[in-house]
């Protein structure tokens, strides 16, 4: 074959290469950026320990994901296969270790599993060639905020973008708004020149204009209120007579035995139940 047939043989192949991995990549792009339309991404703070932009809430549908502490360096991942949540080698060693042996190096800080019910953010959606990874990320439990990455592998002949869809939708539902619609339900008021309900003021006979109505005398002034008694705390009381006297606080530690209510200028401490401390 002559060469120059062969170099344009091979510059045909390169372009052609090029071509499909840029059809790709943008169907990557055009699938994550359909599924973050309906999961809105929740973006945090860089040491992942608050939330700077709160996304769509996601109800969990499946039992069995397991979380790690946002401080630990290594993501627990889990995969969604035939219906069910389990994880790698790494999860399954940190779930499973006797009480009292610590975890491994490499697993960190503290664990939890989410079951259905409970509720979480998106962080990110990302489509591979074989998947679509979720980084989730949960509200703080006991000061601790978790996270972890939930796979779902692709199988058969269906379009990614499509089983991609399908999949999440079977492990996560989207908290609908809080919005009532303005009107709590009810049906709007009837507009202009309709007739009224039976029995309404529009149909009772006109009232005689003969004599005015008697004139209405002012209501009495209020009498003084005596000044509220001052709030007071004291040892022994409960959980319920602090928080009817201050409300709920701010912040609810637990050491040990003990519970502690942090108010702006109050802290109380409780053991079992009871105040054993204010400072």
């Amino acid at each position: 074959m002559p060469m120059q047939t062969l170099k344009a043989v091979s510059l045909l192949g390169i372009l052609l290469a090029g071509t499909s991995v840029l059809a790709n990549a943008q169907d990557k792009a055009a699938i994550e950026q359909k599924l973050t339309s309906k999961y809105v991404l929740t973006k945090t703070t860089a040491d992942r320990t608050d939330i700077v932009t709160a996304g769509a809430i996601l109800v969990l549908k499946k039992d069995n994901l397991m979380m790690v502490d946002v401080s630990n360096a290594n993501v627990f991942q889990n995969t969604y296969k035939d219906g069910r949540i389990s994880q790698n080698t790494l999860g399954k060693i940190a779930r499973f270790r006797l009480p009292g042996v610590p975890a491994p190096p490499s697993s960190g800080g503290n664990q939890r599993t989410w079951v259905a019910g409970e509720k979480l953010w998106v962080t990110k959606i990302e489509v591979k060639d074989n998947g679509v990874n979720v980084e989730l990320y949960s509200d703080a439990i006991n000061d601790v905020r978790y996270r972890a990455v939930l796979s779902f592998p692709f199988k058969g002949s269906d379009p990614i973008g499509d089983q991609a869809a399908r999949m999440i939708a079977e492990v996560f539902d989207v908290q609908p708004s809080d919005d009532s619609g303005g009107n709590g339900g009810q049906p709007p008021a009837a507009a202009g020149g309709g007739q009224a309900p039976a029995g309404s003021a529009a149909t009772a006979p006109a009232q005689q204009a003969d004599a005015p109505p008697p004139p209405i005398p002012p209501p009495p002034p209020p009498a003084d209120e005596p000044p509220p008694a001052p709030k007071t705390i004291s040892l022994g009381q409960t959980k319920d007579v602090v928080v009817a006297n201050f409300g709920q606080p701010s912040k609810i530690a637990k050491v040990g035995a003990k519970e502690i209510y942090y108010y702006p200028d109050l802290k109380v401490t409780f053991v079992n139940g009871k105040v054993s401390d204010v400072e």
